[in-house]
């Protein structure tokens, strides 16, 4: 892992990756008069995204993509999105045109997938190289919406694929091969029920999704819960 950084508690946590966007989106527009950032979903980066929102940034340079979404309508509680544009994109004032969200409505899914990925060339060029990759740890390893034992895990070839059913649904997820080619990956995992799987992730275990991430390019933000034996 590049860094790791254990604060007191889950909000601390959140607070800290706010910042760390913040301050990676400022020298990004610096270097380069653009922030391009890819986010998860999840109560805890809900919180984050809510601080984030907060921050002193040139919105109209942020270009914000989604990382993984559920395939049901919009509005629904379960997408990623309904979240999103409660904790960051209302409050934050991004202009609507810089939003780019999944487009898991589609009635062809496989197009409209290789639509998104042709948004991200368009915007980050190609292959696609967000500033910011933003991933959680889920309790089984997984990360985005790459979940164990899926085949989404070995495709190499392209940008943005669907999974099959996991939890109630199918999903629509950035790849190993984009998430590992963004210029940093923030994880964010909080809670003793996370440790076990940090202590894996810390160590290189290959055999979660989550481990299968550049960890040269990865920083992992969690609490003294979740640290474990780090």
């Amino acid at each position: 892992m590049k860094d790791l950084i254990i604060e007191d508690g889950a909000a601390a946590a959140a607070s800290r990756c706010a910042e760390l966007l913040a301050e990676l989106a400022r020298q990004a527009i610096e270097a380069r008069g653009m922030f391009t950032v890819a986010v998860s979903g999840g109560r805890t980066p809900w919180t984050m995204l809510e601080q984030y929102a907060t921050a002193d940034i040139p919105w109209e340079r942020v270009q914000l993509f989604q990382v993984d979404e559920r395939i049901a309508p919009d509005g629904d509680p379960a997408r990623n999105l309904t979240g999103l544009q409660r904790s960051f994109v209302e409050p934050s004032g991004i202009p609507a045109a810089n939003v780019h969200p999944m487009p898991v409505t589609a009635t062809d899914l496989a197009s409209a997938a290789a639509d998104y990925a042709s948004e991200l060339v368009e915007v980050c060029g190609e292959p696609p190289l967000l500033d910011v990759a933003h991933l959680g740890l889920g309790d089984d390893g997984h990360t985005a919406s790459l979940v164990p034992g899926d085949p989404v895990l070995a495709i190499r070839d392209r940008t943005v694929a669907l999974t099959g059913p996991y939890q109630g649904h199918r999903r629509m997820t950035l790849t190993l091969p984009t998430l590992n080619h963004a210029r940093h990956v923030l994880f964010l995992g909080v809670g003793e029920a996370k440790s076990a799987l940090i202590d894996r992730l810390l160590s290189g275990d290959t055999t979660i999704p989550a481990g299968l991430i550049d960890q040269t390019r990865a920083l992992l933000v969690t609490d003294r819960a979740g640290a474990g034996r780090a």
